[in-house]
């Protein structure tokens, strides 16, 4: 059955969704900037992101909160994750009491150290806390716009609103599975950003495909211990939210925050780096929120906290490789 449904972000990622689920449901798509809601009703395409993809009639563009939340059933968050907190804020009081959210952001808000999750259980009513989803895993928006096979997973601590979620927004070519592990969807999601910047400054300074794999495997211990130690299931990490996207993010060409590691790697300065792009690269803040939390908690993350001082210019690329691999050698489990 067709459902009113609300997207926030037009961004590559919430145009992307908007347009998966256009096919199948009337579609609100909020914008902040005027000017792109007008070009998507007039050109039915967004002049940002996603240029050449053509949108469907049944979804409309408005940069007034208000208007696109209204009587939507499904919410769908899809801004950066430093505006999550201010848009959930204002969005809260318009929301249908029945609506259920889902989150697509993977990132670690910075100051409150706080998984999204948190933020918006901290904002929003709690008559919407048992109908909060959380979409993670492996999901290129080019692809998903593009039409080609993705599979994703949402997660929920009532996995029931997970599967009406589920039955929703699934597709031939958009397969989602349901979880119930919230914490680990979260921050597997979110940390995985970290690790791909530290496998870019590897292939940036030609390291090849061992010091790859190392990093990788090595980064998602890491992502595991720390999650472990704020409430996931280590299983969760064997899944789509984790080695998934880990995997994904870590070598797809189309990764920003890889991207961003390769720049590093070559010796172009963040600065630079950031001045050239114009989608957001979430691990960078992130990094900087994975430091804080693995301090927090007393958990080791060696890979982590190098990439967090190669992007506060204390260390060069390639004396913090050389740290890492001179570190006390022990039990790969350790």
């Amino acid at each position: 059955m067709p459902l009113s449904v609300a997207v926030l972000g037009a961004g590559s990622f919430g145009t992307c969704l908007a347009l998966l689920c256009a096919r199948e449901h009337e579609v609100a798509l909020w914008a902040r900037k005027p000017a792109i809601a007008e070009a998507i009703n007039r050109d039915r395409r967004n002049p940002r992101y996603l240029e050449d993809v053509a949108l469907p009639d049944r979804l409309r563009a408005s940069n007034d909160l208000v208007e696109v939340l209204a009587d939507a059933e499904l919410v769908i968050c899809a801004v950066p994750s430093h505006g999550v907190r201010e848009v959930m804020t204002l969005a809260g009081p318009h929301l249908s009491r029945e609506a259920v959210l889902v989150s697509t952001v993977k990132g670690i808000e910075l100051g409150t150290w706080m998984r999204m999750d948190q933020v918006l259980a901290e904002v929003l009513d709690p008559v919407f806390h048992p109908r909060l989803v959380f979409l993670s895993g492996p999901s290129f928006a080019r692809e998903i716009a593009d039409g080609k096979p993705t599979a994703v997973t949402l997660a929920c601590a009532i996995e029931s609103y997970a599967i009406s979620v589920q039955q929703s927004i699934s597709s031939p070519a958009f397969r989602c599975y349901t979880h119930t592990d919230v914490i680990g969807a979260e921050l597997g999601g979110a940390l995985k950003n970290v690790i791909a910047i530290a496998v870019g400054i590897c292939d940036g300074m030609g390291f090849g495909q061992n010091a790859r794999a190392a990093v990788m495997t090595r980064g998602l211990r890491e992502i595991t211990r720390l999650a472990v130690a704020v409430g996931a299931d280590p299983l969760t990490f064997l899944g789509l939210a984790g080695m998934g996207d880990l995997v994904l993010t870590c070598t797809g060409d189309l990764s920003r925050n890889r991207q961003v590691g390769i720049e590093l790697g070559r010796g172009r300065e963040l600065a630079d780096i950031l001045g050239g792009m114009h989608q957001v690269a979430e691990g960078i803040r992130t990094t900087r929120a994975a430091c804080a939390l693995a301090e927090l908690h007393a958990v080791e993350m060696p890979i982590t906290r190098g990439v967090g001082r190669v992007l506060d210019g204390q260390i060069a690329p390639r004396d913090v490789v050389l740290e890492l691999m001179s570190r006390q050698l022990r039990n790969e489990n350790e």
